[in-house]
């Protein structure tokens, strides 16, 4: 499944690692390192149209946001609603009977 994550921004939900609120991000010096080591190696993807509130750590990139986290997790819930439920598309339908 996929996840919009604002701006033309999809990526597959397996690919999540971990969504951050950006301020928890801005205010750790770790968080700003790991950001600077990914940015030199361009594995970084900064969305400069809208302010960001998430910032979002895919297995190969990292997304700078501008959907909070709590939306995105509502994303990423609805999607895994939806595929647990049953598939009914290969019964007979009511037309067939």
């Amino acid at each position: 499944m996929f996840i919009h994550i604002g701006g033309d921004n999809v990526i597959r939900s397996e690919e999540v690692v971990s969504i951050i609120d950006y301020a928890f991000v801005s205010s750790s010096t770790i968080n700003d390192e790991m950001i600077a080591n990914q940015r030199q190696a361009n594995n970084v993807l900064d969305l400069h149209q809208e302010e960001t509130k998430s910032v979002v750590i895919t297995t190969d990139r990292i997304y700078y946001s501008p959907l909070a986290v709590l939306t995105l997790k509502k994303r990423a819930n609805m999607i895994a609603t939806i595929s647990k439920l049953d598939d009914y598309s290969s019964e007979e339908t009511f037309e067939d009977t």
